[in-house]
């Protein structure tokens, strides 16, 4: 039935469907993950309360960054679009 190269596939494949089941397994009850190579990989942990007020912290600074930005860009905007007649009016009426 198996003779020759058709051996070593069916080896092979059994070897693959195997590692393929392992790790799976594995996955699903939280073990760590073997690669390729017999290594292990482990499961990322999840972040600890005071992490997760840094980067709520850190979220709100780079949200706050970002509405300036957009509004400079705006004001920008405006003024690249505007004719520079109305912007040299409007400089004058500053002053």
């Amino acid at each position: 039935m198996f003779e020759g190269p058709s051996m070593v596939v069916a080896i092979v494949l059994l070897c693959t469907v195997g590692w393929l089941v392992n790790n799976w397994i594995r996955a699903r009850h939280g073990y760590p993950l073997e690669d390729e190579w017999g290594g292990k990989t482990e499961r990322p942990s999840l972040p600890d309360n005071r992490q997760i007020d840094l980067l709520s912290q850190e979220n709100a600074e780079l949200k706050g960054k970002l509405l300036r930005i957009e509004e400079r860009v705006a004001v920008l905007e405006r003024i690249a679009t505007d004719k520079s007649t109305r912007l040299a009016e409007e400089i004058e009426n500053l002053r």
